[in-house]
């Protein structure tokens, strides 16, 4: 019996299932729910630019469809994540819920362009097969809170991990129900695409209903000062100081328009973030949003349409191959998280993400669709594998009153740096030129690899967290204090010591002068109890 129970056992604390365990109810409500929001990904990621091409729309369209709707993402999404902690963080996953069952609805019911597009922009759908609404950053926030840094990086794991497995049997799914429905007499393709909009509108009353089961745990905690200061009397009253004065925002002018009132907002909710989280985040920011073009550029939706021109394959052996990618980056996605213990954050970041760069970088070449569906499992197989320690390591070098608005920025940057790649691949699908997009988009992701590396391999992390007293690197070793540090903490050795023995000094010349007084009341006492007036006296 112990034989099956060992490896049991095994799995259950290596691979983080004991982890999620130990976060509660919070974290499996949040990992389900993103799961069967990510299903619905994948059966819309699957189909959606094939539908676009089924309704007539150009390739121009398409990729003009796609760059305004991550556009719309990018404001909607930004927007709320940043009044998520406000506002409360539930409320806004549950408007992003009803703005997701909004979105399929119209898609499965309406077939003009701008109806479409305004339903896309308003509300939540995925062009790409991404998480790019407000939820991701949100989820990610709550998660960050809710774990400690011992058990965050398996839970994230687990997080990326089931939402792949979502998204693998999405698209499974979508394949096989457009083949039962086009078997069936009176249903024609476009009307198969439609059903499948019915399903992604059913997800999003599924993840409102899951959102319902959180607890207030998930929300923003608040900090209680350690003290107040109060008056002094009734009629005085004590300024607070000045760091801690707001000063009050002018009134935007009216002749602003209302992109300059929204940077402005932007950049006051930039200035509530500390400048040690900036400087490292500027860097980081950049470098994602170099991965996110490249993502942008050649999508899952586009990916498979690029499949769809080129080898003519039937609509459920797409799906199948689809499914299978998306299900080896759910199984890798398991790896993550034992696999950052032990190297580190940055490296299973880089060294998990150069082989899958190197596959789009390769993909429009292999003459064969097996050939690219194999380059496609490479891709989209270690893809995932990222994420988990990236969000970690976002979660280990902010504060945590910061996560929600870093993550919510990130999120946004990455978006508004996705938009402008499809309208770029549709250009150059227009003019059957499409191959050059993966070229790019693979040198692209392959600069990023490197960047990331050279910049933040050494990065000392989990110095906010309170429960935290070694703080590892994001290599995964422990940083060596360097020359300067060892002064310093000698000098402040040696200035604790000195005063120490000032304290000492000071306390002995405390007791001499009490001893001094002492002995000076005992003889006045003394003096005293021999005075001639009293009675008993020497003349008594």
């Amino acid at each position: 019996m112990s034989s099956i129970v060992a490896p049991i056992r095994w799995f259950y604390h290596e691979f983080g299932i004991a982890a999620i365990h130990e976060t509660g109810r919070n974290a499996w409500l949040i990992i389900l729910a993103r799961a069967c929001r990510m299903f619905a990904y994948g059966t819309n990621s699957l189909i959606l630019a094939i539908f676009f091409s089924a309704l007539d729309f150009s390739d121009h369209q398409i990729g003009l469809f796609m760059t305004l709707t991550l556009l719309g993402d990018v404001f909607l999404g930004t927007f709320l994540t940043l009044v998520a902690d406000k506002l409360g963080r539930r409320k806004v996953l549950m408007a992003g819920s009803f703005l997701m069952v909004v979105s399929g609805v119209v898609f499965a019911v309406f077939e003009d362009f701008w109806i479409l597009l305004l339903a896309a922009i308003v509300g939540v759908i995925s062009v790409t097969g991404g998480d790019f609404g407000p939820f991701r950053s949100i989820e990610e926030s709550i998660l960050s809170q809710l774990t400690t840094p011992s058990t965050r990086s398996d839970v994230l794991a687990w997080y990326v991990t089931t939402s792949t497995l979502g998204s693998s049997i999405g698209s499974e799914a979508s394949g096989r129900i457009i083949r039962y429905l086009e078997e069936r007499d009176g249903w024609t393709t476009v009307d198969a695409y439609h059903a499948l909009f019915w399903v992604y509108g059913i997800m999003g009353i599924v993840n409102a209903c899951l959102v319902l089961l959180l607890t207030d745990s998930c929300e923003m905690e608040d900090k209680k000062e350690a003290y107040s200061q109060l008056p002094q009397s009734e009629d005085q009253s004590i300024a607070p100081p000045e760091a801690s004065i707001t000063p009050t925002p002018e009134p935007l002018s009216p002749n602003r328009n209302r992109f300059m009132r929204w940077a402005t907002w932007l950049s006051s909710q930039l200035a509530q973030i500390s400048a040690p989280t900036r400087s490292v985040m500027y860097k980081l920011w950049f470098l994602l949003a170099v991965d996110s073009l490249a993502d942008g550029m050649v999508p899952y939706s586009m990916t498979n349409y690029y499949m769809d021109i080129t080898f003519h394959p039937d609509k459920a052996t797409l799906g199948d191959v689809q499914s299978v990618s998306y299900f080896l980056g759910a199984i890798s996605g398991v790896f993550a998280g034992p696999l950052s213990r032990r190297i580190g954050l940055i490296n299973t970041m880089v060294f998990t993400h150069i082989p899958s760069s190197a596959a789009v970088l390769l993909f429009p070449f292999p003459p064969y669709f097996w050939m690219a569906a194999a380059l496609l499992f490479v891709r989209a197989g270690l893809n995932n594998m990222d994420q988990a320690p990236r969000t970690a390591f976002i979660a280990a070098v902010v504060k945590p009153e910061e996560r929600t608005a870093v993550m919510g920025i990130t999120t946004m940057l990455r978006t508004l740096a996705a938009m402008s790649g499809p309208t770029f691949t549709g250009f150059l699908a227009a003019g059957d030129k499409f191959w050059i997009a993966f070229v790019v988009a693979g040198s692209c992701r392959l600069a990023y690899d490197l960047g990331l590396y050279a910049m933040f391999v050494n990065m000392k992390l989990y110095q906010h967290e309170s429960d935290s007293i070694d703080h590892p690197t994001s290599s995964g070793g422990r940083r060596e204090p360097d020359e300067e540090e060892i002064l310093e903490m000698a000098s402040l050795d040696s200035f604790e010591s000195d005063f120490e023995t000032e304290d000492k000094v000071k306390a002995k010349d405390e007791q001499k002068e009490a001893r001094g007084q002492l002995q000076v009341s005992k003889h006045i006492d003394t003096v005293r109890s021999r005075s001639p007036h009293r009675p008993g006296g020497l003349d008594g």
